[in-house]
Parts: C-alpha cells; structure tokens; sequence
C-alpha cells in the first residue's frame, strides 16, 4: 500500500487563542483542535490524497477522488502491471456540462441570444440534470426547453417555433419538455405580450420605410385587443397577424391573409376568427381617424362570454320554440274534432227528419 499526500494548504501550527503548538489534527473528521484549551483552529480540511490500494489479483488501483468545481463526484484511476495512466480522467458530470455549454451557445447564435441568456440558460440545464430531467430525453430538447425558458423570463421575442424550425423537432415534444422543466424548476413565467412580435413580423412583410407606421398602427390595435379582452386564451401571433393585416390595410398595403398566415405561421382560419372578434368590438365602427385619436373608456365582454350568451340564448329559444310547435298541433286536432262532431251531428238530423 503506497500513499502520496499533496498539501495544499498551511494548517495552523499554533494556537491563536492560548499559544499553544500541541495540535492535534482528525484526517477522519475533517479538523485541527487545540489540546491545550480545547478551541477547534480548522474546520473541514480538504487535502489532495492520492492512495493507491493492491487488488487480489496483484494489480493496484487508485482510490483517489477528483472533485470538480462543478461540484461533482469523481472517477479513479487505475495502476495496472508496470504501467501507470499519470492523472486522474475527467468526471462524466463535467463533460456533460460543457458539451451542454456548447449546445446551448450554438443554438443560442443561431437565434440571435445574447451571453447572458445563454448563461442563465446553462444555469437552468445545470438544476435539471441535478433533479435528473435530462434522463430518457434528447439532448436538444433539454436545449430547447432551458433557452425558451429563459426567452419567456426576459421577454425576448422568440417562438417556440423558431427553435422547432432550427432544430426540426415537433413543436408538441419541445412544449412538454418546457412545461416539464418550469414545473419542476417551480418557475412561472408571465404570460406572452403580443407587441413583442410586432416589429419582428412587420420586417418580414416586406412594408419598405413604412415599417415603422404600420408597426405603431399594429400595436395600438393590440392595445385595444387587450383592452375589449379578445388576447386572454388565444395565441399572440394569431392577435399580431390580425392587427398587421388591418394596419397593412390602412396604410394602403395589400397584404392578404394567406401572406399574413404565413407569416405568422398560423392558419387563415385562425387569423379570421381574431378579425371577426374584434369585429364584434366598438372599436371597429370608429373612423380611421377616430381610432388613432380616440381611446374608449368602455371595456367589450370577452368574446367567450359573448358566445356562451349567445348559446344560451338559443337554448332557451328552442323550448319555446317547441311548446308553440305543439299547441298549434293540439288547436289543430282540437279544429278537426269539432269539424267531424259537427258534420255528423248534421248527418244523423238529416236522417232523422
């Protein structure tokens, strides 16, 4: 048995409350006690201990621990025969970390990410792999689910379907990964605005130096959209393509919805169902200049609301509706049995004279 000790660190040779050079020094505890009046001078000493330990078979082994600064446990060496593989090998906890780093810094380039969100992004995937969410799961998603996660927390205006078009990965299996990863990391992030979009869509449209315009034009009809209550349960980019396609229209840009769905990578019918709520509001019976310069104090019923009124308005009808159907039928019957009781009434008179 063979032991080599690395001191890296001068522990206390004297005492430096009584003076005392009698120290007594527990490898198994960790500490350095003064003997003399009992005072502890060192507390969980780390010391680079290398021990290299004969197995049954003749070889020997190295039972020294690498202890990362990731905070990771440690792999050992091996002494086998005559030959001695010189330092330890890197723990598996460490490489998965920085091939993750790697990960998440070319994908964060390919979205336009800052450092910070890529950091923050690795500081997500380091809590993950500590809870063991990584397991029986692809690496890219893991990816996908930490940057999002933090595209979410600072509002930057990044789709989950701009990672499924980079990656090629079904946007639903990105999406449970996030919800998976925010539930478990107990973090909740607000909810999307839709003017993030805004401008990143108005330059894909093609509007020339009247980006701008249309993009101000879009985002007040966001704002009243908030207001009459159409953006609570409905996805942000089907609010965007709706707002850019009556702004396009108003300042004289002939943007179909096929382009605006395209755009926004969403289906016309989606994008119409969002023009014929807002349809519905006070809003829309206002001039072009009356909207830009007139701000309704009056907040619109949510068009679920509105709906479910509407439903139940039909549903009561239809009873009504059934009870008239049937007094016609009974007056009805009531008309042709006095009919028949008249005509025989006459018949037997008749006979009878």
């Amino acid at each position: 048995r063979y032991k080599i000790v690395f001191v890296i660190s001068i522990m206390s040779t004297v005492c430096n409350h009584c003076g005392g050079t009698d120290i007594e020094y527990d490898g198994a505890r960790g500490d350095a006690v003064c003997t003399g009046c009992g005072s502890v001078l060192e507390d969980n000493i780390i010391v680079s201990e290398v021990t290299f330990q004969e197995q049954s078979t003749g070889a020997s082994s190295l039972i020294g621990q690498f202890v990362s600064s990731e905070g990771g446990g440690g792999t050992k060496g091996t002494l086998t025969g005559s030959g001695f593989h010189h330092g330890l090998s890197r723990d598996s906890r460490e490489v998965t970390l920085q091939q993750a780093k790697r990960r998440l810094t070319h994908l964060g380039n390919l979205l336009k990410l800052n450092q910070h969100c890529i950091d923050t992004a690795f500081g997500f995937f380091k809590m993950a792999l500590q809870l063991n969410l990584t397991r029986g799961r692809k690496s890219s998603i893991m990816d996908t689910a930490c940057l999002y996660l933090v595209c979410r927390s600072e509002g930057t205006p990044h789709m989950l379907l701009d990672f499924s078009d980079v990656l090629q990965i079904n946007v639903y299996s990105l999406g449970r990964a996030y919800l998976k990863l925010s539930t478990a990391l107990h973090i909740n992030p607000p909810a999307i605005d839709p003017c993030l979009y805004i401008h990143r869509f108005a330059h894909k449209l093609e509007l020339g130096d009247k980006v701008h315009n249309v993009s101000m034009t879009a985002l007040r009809l966001v704002a009243r959209m908030k207001r009459d209550w159409i953006h609570h349960g409905r996805r942000p980019a089907g609010l965007c393509g709706a707002a850019l396609l009556v702004a396009a229209r108003l300042h004289n840009f002939s943007r179909s919805v096929k382009e605006i769905a395209r755009v926004v990578k969403l289906s016309e019918g989606t994008i119409r169902k969002r023009l014929g709520d807002f349809k519905d509001t006070p809003s829309s019976r206002l001039t072009i200049d009356e909207f830009l310069n007139i701000d309704l104090e009056q907040e619109h019923d949510p068009p679920c609301f509105l709906e479910a009124k509407k439903k139940a308005k039909q549903l009561q009808i239809v009873p009504v509706d059934k009870e008239a159907t049937g007094l016609e039928e009974s007056v009805e019957n009531i008309e042709d049995k006095d009919k028949d009781l008249e005509e025989s009434e006459g018949d037997g008179l008749t006979g009878f004279g």
